[in-house]
């Protein structure tokens, strides 16, 4: 498939960025990490500082309009209303009786469940918090589980597996343990060298189409709905982390995405135009 792209760089940055989301009035939304901030701009505006936090991570606005945030510092999935001001935890050092060691990404779907990844090597977790408080444990012994996206029907969960190189997928209306298998298998860095490879941040368009921030490949990978990779899009920026749509119309998508050019800086946030 033949995609033309335009990135623009938006901001530079101190710290590396992740976490990126945009409001239902279009402010732009991300994470700084190591610098302990949520930041919030517009395209050709300074960005402020929104909110403060240990070492935010992957972030989504619920349908509520409530910020939950992934703090590994905390160990925590942390909650901040509308305003920015911190309102509790969603999860704290534990869910579903496990320990959680590092929230990473996290996801909402239409019925107000939460899905989140808690990123270890070879014993990483998926869990899922519904709506009603309860807590699961939908998938063990992932090889550092990342980004998190869900297909236009929900009825997939895709998760990044960042050391496997690959994207799984949870069939979500199978109970009480829903199945896990491989999705599809991206591209590997000509080193051979895993930290070269490592998705990241996931996202789905309105087609069903899967868009990967590879960490390690300065690349976003964007797959068909049946897992056939259709273009890998050169981003610039060599450590790309996650992604989301500021707009998605069917032939053209405008993506935000976020990064930096090492850890723990410095970083930046782009936006990119595709033409599909």
């Amino acid at each position: 498939m033949n995609l033309q792209s335009i990135t623009v760089k938006l901001l530079d940055l101190p710290f590396y960025t992740e976490g990126p989301c945009v409001d239902d009035v279009g402010n732009l939304f991300f994470t700084t990490l190591s610098g302990g901030q949520l930041m919030r701009t517009r395209p050709g505006e300074v960005p402020v500082r929104w909110a403060e936090a240990g070492c935010p991570n992957g972030q989504v606005i619920t349908s509520e309009g409530i910020h939950l945030v992934c703090d590994s510092a905390e160990r925590a999935i942390v909650q901040f209303d509308r305003a920015g001001s911190r309102t509790g935890e969603l999860v704290n050092g534990q869910c579903a009786g496990y320990a959680v060691h590092c929230p990473n990404d996290l996801i909402e779907d239409r019925e107000g469940n939460v899905f989140f990844t808690d990123s270890v090597r070879e014993k990483g977790r998926v869990f899922k918090v519904r709506k009603d408080g309860s807590q699961q444990c939908i998938a063990d012994n992932l090889d550092y589980p990342n980004g998190l996206a869900l297909s236009p029907d929900y009825a997939l969960l895709y998760v990044a597996e960042s050391y496997q190189n690959r994207i799984l997928a949870i069939s979500l209306g199978e109970e009480p343990v829903p199945p896990v298998f491989v999705w599809a298998t991206l591209p590997g860095h000509r080193s051979g060298r895993p930290v070269d490879d490592l998705p990241d941040g996931l996202a789905t368009d309105a087609q069903g189409r899967v868009w990967v921030a590879h960490y390690g490949m300065q690349a976003v990978q964007v797959f068909s709905a049946e897992g056939a990779l259709l273009a890998s899009l050169d981003t610039a920026l060599p450590l790309t982390s996650n992604l989301c749509f500021v707009s998605d119309q069917p032939h053209r998508k405008s993506v935000l995405i976020t990064g930096g050019y090492a850890e723990p800086g410095p970083g930046a946030v782009l936006l990119m135009t595709v033409d599909m």
